[in-house]
């Protein structure tokens, strides 16, 4: 990430081009747009915008690089993508496929670890997929961008090793793809949190790695000169001066039979087997003890910070680490020890520090760390520790070079967390550096103070080796703060979307990122966060109206025809669907869906949502305007039907595979291509134009199908090829959980097999196990064979699919004739899949007795409606919808139990569409 402007005249180069205007040098370039913005700031509309950062102007302006970032919504950030971007042409030709990436890659690469977030796909995981999607000089999007690694994936592929792209052409190569076209793409990159933005920033634009390592040994030089004296101990056999590496500091309980005092780690240690054990003995009483039945000891005193009463937990310092003579050794804190913490206790506090409390009662973990007294910033901080950070962050900040400056204060970042009393110690001994709990705010028994200069000596080499990385010049990459449901680009300008959002209820990040914000004091804005979370009021609904008006912006600025993947990692469906429901409802066609397979290095496709206990990477597409023009032209039409399934059968990967076994495209599975049909007009306010059975019988007359997939006629030559050279033909992985996947498994089952009632009913019993939804009802095989299948009775010749498989399987029927007694008798009482024409009528006879059921549901209460039937509540909802009765599906919806409605995709669709209409016509 050098620095790559031709350095002239000025302290800081030559002349420099910025959105078309030409600076004598960068700090120009950079006063004055930083003048712009803080005339900007004083607009009260400008502030009021959406995810807009808590923050004075001071505070934004110094995170601030603009135009490339702002701490804050970026005024330039449209600016950036017409001034660098192509204008949509839709007569210009572009086709890709889906394309699954592997999140796990590239999680030990020096980049990806030069700077620590909460999640974040590796860039290198990234790579493959812009340069599939996308041609050199593309802009990429990002709007939930994290720490930033979209950006680096973009100018990676501009900068790539030639030992990568080797790799990467290789691997292109044997998948009989084309090899990439290298060359660096430009990011755009937006996230809510200004921790976010400023790391994704300091990754992305472009420093001058040399002075920064000169400015980083002096910054650690200063702060040793200032304050090493803090950290120094003495050698007990030598009584030489060392460097103390950490300081071990020990929670103090009582024993609930005698109250007398005890010291956790003196107690709970077992130095020879240097393991805290579980269960120990009391030191006065012998009673015998473990955590759990300890009470904790407070202490009182006045906060350093307010002079107000502080009351919280009890801890005191027990063991030192140091150096000494190029060892590590490890002594009990000595008297000398205990007189240098009361001198720095009786420092003045550090100024610098951030006083600012957490909103406590909004925070899912504030219960963490409220009852053990921690409730503000400064709280979080040893003695020691505050004047180590505040003096760290004090030098960072008092550089007089503005970009050098964010370096620097990007390189302190990672000390912060690493100093406060959230670090554990695990073991004597070893390096615990950074060994907060991820995810939590976990205050831990043993906490290890460890020495500013043992996280940032090895940090700042290991920073200099990866960003040595020659990127772009500025202009590669624009970041701004706020909220991905207002992003301020033009429609239709974006080439490709890669994003990684929120996962639900599984990262808490404003809540996490409040500490780090706190010292640069900008925070965000935590009502726009995507998230499910009690403690600010957000539900599952909340959560998916957030994600649909992110997409729906995606969806906006996203050129026809192009792509967007969404890596998503959840373990809740319902969560799962309501990413799918939001995906659709903003108008995106999802046209794979594959769950990575970390053990085996390996995806699948998701074809339940069994499986989303795996990280998933979705591709979708936003359809090109022909197919939206067309469909506003005919309407609900059974054309406007077939034209979608044309327009996203060309979308789907005709193939998917790995060393010679063939795998399902389930997208292209019939009823899933129906199921994205039916999406496609409901998000279009249209009535469906075909029944399933009039849908899957019009499929088959007019598409090809191989192996349960319907095909275009142009790909069918290609999957025949690939077919006929694969060991074994593609199967679909079926998981009953309900009525429907329960037919679909009987349909799978009697097609390859016709049986009696006694010889299905042992197989479909094991199907029908701990899988099946808690609120469906589960149906008697006896019905579902009745409603949906066929029933040879003995009279008349054996049916054709009947016939087939007796003939094949028994040799002693081999070459009867269908009208053969020998043959009728075997046949007699089988149940098997009807032919097309057969299973409408059944569809028909079928769909009348569902609404009849419906019927019911309009009068039952929540009581009656603990379970229910999932193809019932199907049925009704979509006759309703053609109706336009949005308020029956709104009614029986609130009837439901909550996970009836939320792990559902296809009820969440209908009910989360007629809330939509039912609010525009109010």
């Amino acid at each position: 990430m050098t620095e790559q402007l031709k350095m002239g005249g000025g302290k800081n180069g030559g002349p420099v081009e910025c959105l078309g205007m030409t600076f004598p040098n960068d700090d120009a370039r950079r006063e004055h747009f930083l003048k712009l913005l803080a005339e900007k700031l004083k607009e009260p509309e400008f502030r009021a915008q959406e995810g807009f950062p808590q923050g004075s102007d001071d505070a934004i302006l110094a995170m601030s690089d603009p135009p490339y970032y702002t701490a804050c919504p970026n005024p330039w950030f449209r600016e950036f993508v017409d001034h660098y971007g192509k204008p949509y042409e839709p007569d210009q030709e572009y086709s890709r496929e889906p394309m699954a990436i592997d999140v796990s890659v590239g999680k030990t690469d020096p980049i990806y670890k030069a700077h620590s977030y909460h999640t974040k796909v590796p860039h290198l995981a990234i790579v493959p997929s812009i340069l599939h999607f996308t041609e050199p000089g593309d802009i990429v999007l990002d709007g939930f961008s994290g720490s930033g690694m979209t950006g680096v994936a973009a100018q990676w592929c501009g900068a790539a090793t030639p030992t990568y792209r080797h790799q990467v052409e290789m691997e292109w190569k044997r998948a009989g793809m084309a090899p990439p076209k290298w060359g660096a793409r430009r990011a755009v990159l937006n996230d809510l949190s200004p921790a976010a933005t400023f790391i994704g920033a300091n990754y992305n634009l472009p420093f001058n790695i040399h002075e920064f390592e000169l400015a980083g040994k002096k910054l650690l030089a200063d702060v040793w000169r200032d304050i090493g004296w803090m950290y120094e101990t003495n050698d007990p056999k030598t009584k030489k001066s060392c460097r103390i590496e950490y300081t071990v500091w020990s929670e103090v309980f009582t024993c609930p039979e005698c109250t007398g005092e005890i010291n956790f780690i003196d107690e709970a240690l077992d130095e020879k087997r240097n393991k805290v054990q579980s269960e120990f003995d009391c030191p006065h009483c012998s009673s015998s003890l473990n955590k759990s039945k300890l009470e904790r000891v407070y202490t009182e005193e006045l906060d350093p910070a307010t002079g107000g009463n502080w009351r919280h937990v009890k801890y005191i310092p027990t063991l030192i680490s140091y150096i000494i003579d190029g060892k590590r050794k490890i002594k009990h804190v000595d008297d000398d020890d205990l007189s240098l913490i009361r001198k720095i206790e009786d420092l003045p506090y550090p100024k610098d520090i951030p006083t600012k409390r957490f909103p406590i009662e909004e925070m899912y973990h504030g219960s963490r760390i409220d009852p053990k007294g921690y409730s503000s910033i400064h709280h979080f901080f040893m003695r020691r520790a505050a004047h180590a950070a505040a003096k760290l962050w004090s030098q960072a900040s008092s550089c007089p070079d503005a970009r050098m400056r964010n370096a620097l204060l990007f390189f302190v970042e990672q000390a912060i967390q690493g100093l406060t009393i959230l670090n554990r110690h695990h073991v004597i001994g070893k390096a615990n550096v950074n060994q907060w709990l991820n995810g939590v705010y976990y205050i831990p028994s043993l906490h290890e103070e460890t020495a500013y200069w043992r996280i940032l000596e090895g940090k700042l080499k290991r920073l200099v080796a990866a960003l040595s990385v020659k990127f772009s010049r500025l202009g590669s990459a624009s970041a701004t703060t706020g909220s991905a449901t207002n992003l301020a680009l033009s429609d239709n300008s974006i080439d490709y979307v890669f994003t990684d959002p929120p996962f639900g209820e599984n990262i808490f990040y404003a809540d996490l990122n409040f500490q780090l914000e706190a010292w640069h004091g900008v925070v965000t804005s935590a009502s726009n966060e995507a998230i499910i979370d009690k403690f600010k009021g957000k539900g599952l609904l909340e959560y998916q109206h957030l994600m649909h008006q992110a997409f729906a912006e995606y969806y906006r600025v996203l050129k026809p025809g192009r792509w967007m993947t969404v890596v998503f990692s959840n373990s809740r469906a319902s969560v799962w669907n309501s990413i799918q429901v939001a995906l659709q409802q903003a108008g995106f066609v999802v046209a794979e869906v594959n769950s990575l397979d970390k053990v085996n290095g390996s995806f699948r496709q998701i074809t339940s949502t069994t499986a989303v206990k795996q990280d998933l990477v979705i591709s979708a597409y936003k359809p090109n305007g022909g197919l939206e023009k067309r469909l506003s032209e005919r309407g609900a039409a059974p054309e406007s039907a077939w034209d979608f399934v044309q327009t996203h059968l060309r979308q789907l990967p005709v193939t998917k595979g790995k060393s010679g076994i063939l795998e399902m495209v389930v997208e292209r599975d019939p009823r899933r291509i129906y199921d994205r049909m039916v999406a496609w007009f409901v998000r279009h306010d249209f009535p469906v134009p075909l029944s399933t059975e009039e849908f899957l019988d019009g499929l088959r007359s007019r598409f090809t199908e191989r192996d349960g997939m319907i095909f275009l006629s142009e790909q069918v030559a290609e999957y025949d090829r690939k077919r006929a050279r694969a060991t074994q033909a593609p199967q679909m992985e079926l998981f009953v959980s309900d009525e429907r996947s329960a037919i679909d498994w009987l349909t799978d089952f009697l097609r390859k097999r016709p049986s009696t009632y006694q010889e299905v009913h042992p197989e479909f019993t094991t199907q029908v196990g701990a899988g099946w939804k808690k609120h469906e009802e589960k149906p008697e095989l006896s019905a579902l064979l009745e409603d949906n299948f066929l029933r040879f009775d003995g009279n008349g010749d054996v049916p054709s699919q009947i016939h087939s498989y007796l003939s094949t399987n028994f040799k002693d029927l081999r070459g009867l004739e269908k009208e053969d007694p020998r043959l009728k008798a075997k046949a007699k009482d089988r149940w098997y899949v009807p032919d097309p024409n057969k299973a409408k009528d059944l569809e028909q006879k079928r769909e009348r007795s569902l609404l009849k059921e419906f019927e019911a549901y309009k009068t039952a209460n929540k009581r009656q409606l603990k379970e229910s039937r999932l193809e019932v509540l199907r049925a009704g909802f979509k006759t309703a919808w053609a109706a336009k009765d949005y308020k029956t599906i709104i009614g029986i919806a609130e009837k439901l139990p909550d996970a009836t409605l939320q792990e559902d995709e296809k009820l969440l669709l209908w009910y989360d569409q007629a809330l939509t209409r039912t609010e525009a016509d109010a």
